[in-house]
C-alpha cells in the first residue's frame, strides 16, 4: 500500500512553492496563470505563464488568481493547484492521491479568506488541510527553537504581504501584518517611472529595476541600469538609464510601512521576551528580505541585530512542510 504523500505549500502572492518531506523543496514556481477567456480554459501554470506577462493576445490573459497572499479568483487558484499537483506527481514519481497537506496563510487573513485556501487545496482531492500562520512557518523554516520559551522575531516580506511575528513556546505571541510587500515597490517603480520620465514599463521590467539596483539604504553605492518602454507622449517604444538613487526615493514610503508595522509589533511584546529580542535580533524571510541594503538598513533603524535566513525564499515552504511533524510534537506535549 502506498504511504499518503504529505506535503506543505507556500501558496504565495507571487511563487508558489511545494515541500515534501522525504524530497524537500520540489517545486518552486511564480503564481501566474495563462487562461483562455473564452473557454476558461488552463494553458499554462508558473514560469511558463509568467513569460506570456503582457505579450499575449486579446482573448488570452496572462493573471496572479492570488492577491496580497489571499485568494482573489477561487476558480483559477484549484485549477493552478491541480496543475501544480500533476505537475510534481510527474516529475517526482510518487503518488500524491489523498496527500496530507499543510498551507501557510497570513495572520491578517479573515476566517472566510482561510476557508477559500482551503476549500481550493481540498477540491484537489487533499486528505486532510491544516492551515499554519505564517512566521510560525517561516521560524520553523529558518531553523528557530519554535518550541523553546524565548521570542523568536521572524520578518517575512513576501510579494503581497509583510508578517511580523514573535514566536514563543511554539505560538505566536504578538503579530501584525500588512498587506504590503515585494509587488507594492514594483508598482512604486513603475509610477515613479511613468511621472517622471512619461514612460510605461511593465511588471516584469519593474521587478527587474528593483532586483537590479533597488536598494534599502540611502546612502549606497550609484549603480544604474538601462530600461526600455513606451512613451507616453509620442506612442513610440523609448529606452533610458535609470539611477538606483532614485529607485530608492521611489520605494522609500513602501519600506517606512514595513519599518512601521516592525516597530508596532516589538511595541506589543511581552517585558519578559524583549530582552531575547536584544540578544538574538530579528531573522529576514521572504523574497523581499533579499533587497540590496534591507539587513543594514533595518539593523540601523530598529537598533537590534538582523539576520538574513539561510534561504530566505524557500524558508516558508520548508518550514510549512517540517510543521506537520513539530505540530505533532507540540500537541503532545501540552496534553
Amino acid at each position: 500500500m502506498i504511504p499518503h504523500a504529505e506535503i506543505g505549500i507556500d501558496l504565495g502572492t507571487a511563487n508558489i512553492l511545494v515541500y515534501t518531506k522525504d524530497k524537500g523543496i520540489v517545486l518552486n514556481e511564480p503564481s501566474v496563470v495563462a487562461l483562455n477567456t473564452t473557454t476558461e480554459e488552463v494553458l499554462a501554470v508558473g514560469t511558463e505563464a509568467k513569460l506570456m506577462v503582457g505579450k499575449t493576445p486579446g482573448e488570452i490573459v496572462a493573471m496572479r488568481p492570488l492577491k496580497q497572499g489571499v485568494i482573489a479568483d477561487y476558480h483559477v487558484t484549484s485549477a493552478m493547484l491541480r496543475q501544480i499537483m500533476r505537475k510534481i506527481s510527474k516529475q517526482e514519481g510518487f503518488s500524491i492521491r489523498k496527500p496530507k497537506v499543510i498551507v501557510c496563510t497570513p495572520c491578517g487573513s479573515t476566517a472566510v479568506e482561510r476557508r477559500a485556501i482551503r476549500d481550493a487545496v481540498m477540491s484537489c482531492g487533499a486528505k486532510t488541510v491544516h492551515l499554519i500562520e505564517e512566521p510560525i512557518a517561516a521560524a520553523i523554516g529558518a531553523g528557530l527553537p519554535v518550541a523553546e520559551p524565548r521570542a523568536n522575531v521572524v520578518v517575512d516580506i513576501g510579494g503581497g504581504t509583510t508578517e511580523v511575528g514573535i514566536i514563543s513556546y511554539g505560538g505566536v505571541v504578538s503579530s501584525q501584518s500588512i498587506r504590503r510587500g515585494g509587488d507594492n515597490l514594483d508598482e512604486n517603480i513603475t509610477h515613479y517611472v511613468r511621472k517622471m520620465y512619461n514612460l510605461l514599463i511593465g511588471e516584469r521590467t519593474a521587478e527587474h529595476i528593483k532586483m537590479e539596483i533597488g536598494n534599502a539604504l540611502p546612502e549606497h553605492r550609484e549603480e544604474t541600469i538601462e530600461i526600455r518602454g513606451r512613451d507616453l507622449v509620442t506612442g513610440l517604444p523609448k529606452s533610458l538609464m535609470l539611477r538606483s538613487s532614485e529607485i530608492h526615493g521611489a520605494i522609500t514610503e513602501s519600506l517606512d510601512h514595513i519599518l512601521e508595522t516592525i516597530r508596532n509589533t516589538l511595541e506589543t511584546c511581552p517585558p519578559e521576551l524583549s530582552g531575547d529580542i536584544v540578544d538574538q535580533g530579528i531573522i529576514l524571510t521572504g523574497g523581499g528580505a533579499l533587497l540590496h541594503g534591507m539587513q543594514e538598513w533595518l539593523s540601523e533603524k530598529i537598533v537590534v541585530p538582523v539576520h538574513l535566513a539561510s534561504n530566505p525564499l524557500e524558508a516558508v515552504a520548508a518550514g510549512t512542510g517540517k510543521s506537520l511533524e513539530i505540530i505533532d510534537k507540540l500537541q503532545k506535549a501540552s496534553v
